[in-house]
């Protein structure tokens, strides 16, 4: 799986989930658990992760959705 955003805003996060979700394109969500350990302070990013077959797809799908500087390395 390749990053394709790297954030620490929950609604970005809930906003891609649900694009990628509607556009059936596969995603994990990396790191979502470290809040534990941060003390659920918001200072640890978490990853949206997409099959590498499906990265240009889940770009182009961001892009057309207004949030292409969400994008790692857009």
């Amino acid at each position: 799986m390749i990053e394709l955003v790297r954030t620490n805003d929950p609604v970005v996060i809930s906003f891609i989930e649900a694009l990628l979700r509607d556009a059936r394109i596969e995603f994990f969500v990396a790191d979502q658990n470290m809040s534990i350990v941060e003390g659920s302070l918001g200072v640890l990013p978490r990853r949206v992760m997409v099959a590498s077959d499906e990265i240009e797809r889940a770009k182009r799908l961001l892009v057309d959705a207004g949030i292409k500087d969400e994008i790692r390395d857009a």
